[in-house]
């Protein structure tokens, strides 16, 4: 019956709680007494390094010469000398324009120059006898005038075979132009002219373009600066004179920036427009790889070496706008420091302010620590100071 049940099951409850309570008191006072362990962190001391701060920039190739080939006098083209792309050096010939006209015009120059200086003969003899006729006192056989007037015509006859030496030089030099010759050592481009094809020389007008040349080697890269970056290179430096600094550059295909070079000119304005200066550097380019027009990334050097502590990058936090890291101190607590970062080294953040060489600083295990906690540092190998050249900036 129900009645009758209920003291026991009542019993049995009664009985179960008093078996339950001792150990969940005795559950309580074990967690109360364990507290957990200290995290464990791996603490390394910065990394002294010898750091040398550099920027990147972007710019193409222009040849140190580039010349338009053009001829001096006009006529129909006779010859090439020269085949499309080739190499071609000073002085050699590249079209020749059809002579005939031209030693025909010597020709004729020189026939004129030889009857003017007879006439001068002429006229020299002509000037004696009157001279000799005017000193004999005994005769009147010549007036002062007659003299005066062959003393004219001596000079005029002077002036006329100067006149007809300039004419042949003149006619002599029309002829030399003729042959069309490189002005400067380069690589020649593709002729714009045929043989057959008339040309037209000079300067009045508009010129026949015959070719162009550009000079290989050396070769110069021309990229621009951002004002800011010139003041950050001159702040660093101590000067914004950067003319002659090693250089080095990467092409598209390169992985580094392995091609050396020097900075040869900065312009003395900055851009009013776009706020930049242009500057430009020369390389060797004996084996002809460098182009005119050629895209490339150049880095130049910003600083001057100077000694940073340096850890790994991992270690680094960011709270806003700062950049911080955690340092273990006095009894293993965990403190936070705002830092001033600098570039990335050999998989190293340089940092430029705010570590000391013997801060103790997490760079594992930054998930299990904050500010005021005690950890269980274990110290990191050190890794040895070398010599680095700083990755630039990216590329303006």
């Amino acid at each position: 019956m129900p009645h009758v049940a209920c003291p026991k099951v009542f019993s049995y409850l009664a009985m179960a709680l008093a078996l339950a309570l001792p150990l969940a008191t005795a559950g309580e006072a074990a967690a109360q007494g364990a507290a957990p362990p200290p995290p464990v962190v791996t603490v390394a001391n910065p990394t002294p390094k010898t750091v040398t701060d550099r920027e990147e920039y972007v710019g193409r190739f222009v040849a140190v010469d580039e010349v338009n080939v053009r001829a001096r006098v006009s006529g129909y083209l006779d010859k090439i000398g020269f085949t499309d792309g080739q190499i071609v050096k000073e002085g050699d010939l590249l079209f020749t324009i059809d002579q005939r006209p031209f030693k025909i015009a010597v020709d004729q120059a020189q026939a004129n120059l030889a009857q003017a200086r007879a006439n001068l003969d002429f006229a020299k003899a002509d000037l004696e006898r009157a001279r000799t006729l005017l000193e004999d006192r005994t005769s009147n056989a010549i007036s002062k005038q007659t003299f005066d007037q062959r003393t004219q015509a001596e000079r005029t006859a002077a002036a006329i075979v100067q006149s007809q030496e300039a004419q042949v030089r003149s006619a002599q030099l029309d002829l030399a132009f003729t042959e069309v010759r490189a002005p400067v050592t380069g690589q020649i481009g593709d002729r714009r002219v045929s043989v057959g094809n008339y040309v037209t020389g000079g300067t009045a007008g508009s010129p026949t373009l015959l070719a162009v040349i550009v000079s290989t080697d050396p070769i110069r890269f021309e990229f621009t600066i951002d004002e800011a970056s010139l003041l950050r290179i001159a702040r660093r430096k101590g000067s914004a004179e950067i003319k002659g600094d090693p250089v080095s550059l990467k092409l598209l295909d390169d992985k580094d920036f392995v091609h050396q070079g020097r900075l040869d000119f900065l312009n003395n304005v900055i851009d009013r427009e776009t706020g930049t200066i242009r500057g430009r550097a020369v390389f060797d380019n004996k084996n002809g790889l460098f182009r005119p027009g050629m895209f490339a990334r150049i880095r130049l050097q910003s600083s001057d070496p100077y000694q940073a502590l340096a850890v790994p990058d991992v270690a680094i936090g960011t709270e806003q706008v700062n950049k911080f890291v955690y340092v273990v101190g006095p009894e293993n607590k965990v403190a936070q420091k705002v830092v001033t970062l600098g570039p990335l080294v050999d998989d190293l953040r340089v940092i430029r302010s705010g570590l000391s060489a013997d801060d103790k600083v997490v760079v594992n295990g930054l998930m299990r620590v904050r500010p005021g906690v005690t950890v269980n540092p274990q110290m990191a190998e050190a890794k040895p100071a070398t010599a680095a050249a700083a990755p630039p900036a990216p590329a303006k």
